[in-house]
C-alpha cells in the first residue's frame, strides 16, 4: 500500500540543524512531486518546502528560504528535509505529502527547537 514515513526529528537548541527524511512506498516515486508541511500548536498545517519529480525545482516557505533545503534520491524513493538555523518558531509536527489521485501524508515527525 501507499506509504511515507518521516524519521529525524528531536530536540535542538536554537541555531541548531536537523535532517529529516521521508522513505515512500506503494507507488512510483520519480513521477511524482514531494513536499513538506508542518503543523505547530494551534495553527493551521502550512506547507515548507516542494521539490519537482525530477529535482529540478524546488520552493520555499519564505519563513525557512535560506535555512531549509529539500532534496530527493529517486534511486532510493526517500525526499529530506535539511534545516539549519533553527529558530524556536520552528517547532512542529513535520509531514511529508504527495498527491497521487489522492492526498498521501506520513504520520508525521515532531520538531523542537528550545533551550
Amino acid at each position: 500500500q501507499v506509504q511515507l514515513v518521516e524519521s529525524g526529528g528531536g530536540l535542538v537548541q536554537p541555531g541548531g540543524s536537523l535532517r529529516l527524511s521521508c522513505a515512500a512506498s506503494g507507488f512510483y516515486f520519480p513521477i511524482y512531486a514531494m513536499e513538506w508541511y508542518r503543523q505547530a500548536p494551534g495553527k493551521e498545517r502550512e506547507l515548507v518546502a516542494h521539490i519537482s519529480d525530477s529535482g529540478d525545482f524546488t520552493n520555499y516557505t519564505d519563513r525557512v528560504r535560506g535555512r531549509f533545503s529539500i532534496s530527493r534520491d529517486n534511486a532510493k524513493n526517500t525526499v529530506a528535509l535539511q534545516m539549519n538555523s533553527l529558530k524556536p518558531e520552528d517547532t512542529a509536527v513535520y509531514y511529508c505529502h504527495t498527491r497521487l489521485i489522492f492526498d498521501c501524508w506520513g504520520q508525521g515527525t515532531q520538531v523542537t527547537v528550545s533551550s
